[in-house]
């Protein structure tokens, strides 16, 4: 009976004790909970990196690879087969219009030019022999000393001579333009390129004598995507159209102005082809070079610009975060008109907005806010840290 009632004894303490120590550690546990809680539904303020918009003219640039191309080119060869007498110019000479570059062997032409003439010559002489016979039987007719038909007969002897003499004036000319080709001109101004003939070499209608370039002026051809083909033409109906070119990432621009747009697009690829005409005095550009272009179709004025890191795109639309006058963030809708590098113009701001560009990621509409001060956190982390401790992870041992 004596050990039941020590049982029963022991019992009841246990449960005693075992109250008291729930009732002891409970509340610690739920200010520990409620911490935890209140960390993890966010109320603490985020801290944000802030910048204001800025205003300025901003030009709509396209872009694109380009390949320096001649506006002419001309290929010479000669136009009869006869064999080279001299040659006039040197490889890389600058001819111009009408400059003599090639002489061929030209004494059967001139041999063959010297024999029309002199048929030319007798024909006069037979005519005009006829013309006065026929004005002295015209003469005689009047006195009846011969037939009507004699006079008949020496007025078409007269008219044949006249039309031989015009088809021998007109081999005569024709044997002037052979002899023509015997003497090579410049058709134009450039640059002569590599001469593949030489005193006494045998030419035919396919040898190529050599290349005439124009270098001045000089066109830049390059491709555009559709989606810029109506600003593209907007823009040249506005006027003149500044393009740049860049050679070798030089920083020194040469200036000219879009020349061409093609008719058509091209399916496949879907770009449209351009071109652009440069004065070349200089001949900074040269024919196959590759060059990067940029093209101005607008400027937009006074425009606002924001970093690109700020703008925020999903279902909702496109928009930045701002900071509203009690410390919240607010959401602002924006229109991307324009992105260049780093930045943006946009419309759908007032321009004395502050806009939140670092620790958007953790923001939400309305959620509290704390804009950081750059300089005094990194003063701050590098202060407390231990030596081999990096600042964030002694933080975070006095956050804990």
């Amino acid at each position: 009976m004596k050990k039941k009632a020590l049982g029963i004894l022991v019992g009841v303490a246990v449960l005693i004790g075992a109250g008291a120590w729930h009732f002891t550690h409970k509340p610690a546990e739920g200010q520990g909970a409620g911490k935890s809680g209140a960390n993890a539904m966010g109320q603490g303020p985020t801290t944000v990196n802030v910048v204001a918009p800025v205003r300025q003219d901003v030009p709509v640039l396209l872009q694109a690879n380009g390949t320096v191309s001649p506006i002419s080119t001309v290929d010479l060869h000669p136009q009869t087969t006869s064999t080279i007498a001299k040659v006039h110019v040197k490889e890389g000479q600058f001819v111009k219009e009408g400059e003599l570059m090639f002489s061929l062997d030209a004494r059967s032409e001139a041999a063959n030019l010297d024999k029309a003439e002199a048929q030319v010559a007798k024909d006069r002489a037979t005519l005009a022999d006829l013309e006065r016979q026929y004005k002295r039987s015209q003469e005689l007719l009047n006195q009846k000393f011969i037939a009507q038909g004699a006079v008949d007969t020496l007025k078409s002897q007269v008219e044949g001579a006249r039309a031989t003499l015009d088809a021998d004036i007109a081999a005569a000319r024709a044997q002037k333009v052979s002899q023509s080709y015997t003497v090579i001109r410049a058709p134009m101004a450039g640059r002569v390129g590599a001469i593949n003939v030489y005193p006494g070499s045998l030419v035919q209608l396919s040898t190529s004598l050599a290349v005439i370039t124009q270098l001045n002026p000089i066109n830049v051809a390059f491709t555009l995507p559709e989606s810029s083909l109506a600003a593209l033409l907007d823009a040249q109906r506005a006027g003149k159209v500044a393009v740049q070119v860049f050679q070798n990432n030089s920083s020194q621009p040469i200036d000219g102005q879009l020349s061409f747009i093609d008719n058509t697009v091209d399916p496949v690829a879907g770009v449209i082809r351009v071109k652009a005409q440069f004065d070349n005095r200089d001949t900074r550009l040269w024919p196959g070079q590759y060059v990067n272009t940029k093209l101005t179709v607008q400027t937009l004025k006074d425009a606002l610009v924001v970093p690109q890191n700020a703008i925020i795109t999903n279902t909702r639309g496109t928009f930045v975060y701002t900071v509203a006058s009690d410390n919240t963030a607010a959401v602002v809708n924006v229109q991307r008109l324009h992105a260049f590098g780093t930045q943006a113009a946009v419309t759908g701001l007032k321009g004395d907005e502050k806009i939140i560009v670092e620790g958007k990621q953790n923001l939400r509409p309305g959620g509290k806010i704390r804009i950081a001060d750059a300089a005094g956190a990194k003063h701050g982390g590098a202060k407390g840290a231990h030596p081999g401790q990096a600042p964030g992870q002694q933080q975070k041992g006095k956050a804990e």
